[in-house]
């Protein structure tokens, strides 16, 4: 399909900026496509898509004219000092039904992914993860998905997909490459304890707004194992962000978001990311185009600033640490990239019977987990991922 990808898209009408004060504009930087012109696929870092179909998000629907809100409010940026290819495909046209769009969304992500391009998928309702989900089996290997949300979307109607329950379609959906789930910043007031003790019983963890605000440099290992993170702009408070439907005096605030952006886009296992639910009928004076165009900025920033670290290398290049856990008589292995200073912690399968040779699974942490062990304590997430590896 790569030759015939653009006939899925309305080209980019781009608008002119003035660059009057000498800077350059990501406008200038940015390969579009235009009714005229088709930016080769060959060589390209990062592919930029809008989504026109918001017909899933029920009173949020406004989210299908994003793409060109944001867009006007990306293309004013200055553009990376190392700045990679990336190009505009334009705006997928919506399908005759939703799943027509849904199937559109899959099909060019899955393309996208398999040329080694990151898709930023821009617009529409939250329930396309699903599709940017699928598109990633082409992968054929287990798959870690992070979600920002104040709401986790389970429940409801299990016969319809909604931006409200996505999340039961890729937990049932089958095969089944999903091998982590993460949700950031939900709260405690919006949250069904059933659903929580549900996450719980398959292992998957929601972590509450007050951690994420308060520690967001812990979420940054959490984003550095992500195969695909899927933004719901309700996440953020609605001071920073107003257009949304259900914006609340709680969320991320636009600091931290940007923050949690740019950890995401460093991350080498990051293979999509999309941002929706941003909906332009309810904005104020383009503010919350304004902050979804800088946590893409942010975005790019980390994936421009990739250090190819593991899985890209080897971890035999990096400082090996072992902590011994005489109380619970574990060893407890660490690595530290001398590229990036970051950590990861070697964490056995449980020995089979009748196998003695044990594997091991590499999951990314941070320091202060190296600090937690350092002390006698089991660091949660060595825990957590051994529970998952039985």
């Amino acid at each position: 399909m790569t030759e015939g990808i653009y006939d899925l898209f309305e080209s980019v009408n781009t608008p002119h900026y003035s660059n009057a004060e000498g800077s350059q504009r990501i406008a200038d930087r940015i390969d579009v496509h235009r009714f005229d012109y088709r930016p080769e696929l060959e060589g390209v870092r990062v592919a930029i898509f809008g989504v026109l179909d918001g017909r899933r998000s029920g009173d949020n629907e406004g989210c299908g004219a994003a793409p060109q809100a944001v867009r006007e409010c990306l293309y004013r940026l200055t553009p990376h000092s190392g700045w990679q290819n990336t190009i505009d495909l334009g705006d997928l046209r919506p399908g005759i039904t939703e799943e027509d769009t849904a199937a559109a969304v899959e099909s060019v992500t899955a393309e996208l992914i398999q040329l080694g391009i990151i898709p930023l998928v821009i617009g529409g309702g939250q329930d396309l993860t699903v599709s940017l989900y699928k598109a990633l089996e082409t992968l054929g290997q287990p798959s870690q998905v992070v979600t920002w949300d104040s709401r986790l979307d389970f429940g409801a109607d299990p016969g319809q997909c909604t931006s409200s329950n996505f999340m039961n379609e890729i937990i049932l959906h089958e095969p089944n490459y999903l091998f982590d789930y993460n949700n950031l910043g939900h709260q405690g007031y919006l949250t069904d304890p059933d659903t929580m003790e549900l996450l719980e019983k398959m292992q998957f963890e929601a972590i509450r707004l007050g951690t994420v605000s308060g520690e967001p440099e812990e979420m940054e290992p959490i984003l550095r194992d992500a195969d695909l993170v899927s933004i719901d702009c309700g996440v953020i408070r609605g001071a920073d962000h107003p257009a949304h439907a259900k914006a609340g005096p709680n969320g991320i605030s636009a600091v931290t978001a940007c923050q949690l952006a740019r950890y995401a886009g460093m991350s080498d296992q990051l293979k999509v990311l999309g941002i929706f639910e941003h909906n332009t009928d309810l904005d104020d004076r383009d503010r919350g185009a304004q902050l979804v165009a800088q946590i893409l900025w942010h975005v790019l920033d980390g994936v421009f600033s990739q250090k190819s670290d593991y899985p890209k290398c080897s971890l035999s290049e990096y400082t090996r640490y072992v902590v011994d856990l005489e109380e619970v008589d574990q060893e407890v292995i660490f690595y530290k990239s001398g590229k990036s200073d970051r950590w990861w912690m070697e964490i056995p399968y449980p020995i089979m019977k009748g196998n003695q040779r044990r594997k091991t699974q590499v999951v990314s942490c941070s320091y202060t987990a190296y600090q937690e062990a350092s002390n006698g304590k089991m660091p949660d997430r060595w825990w957590s991922t051994f529970q998952k590896l039985g």
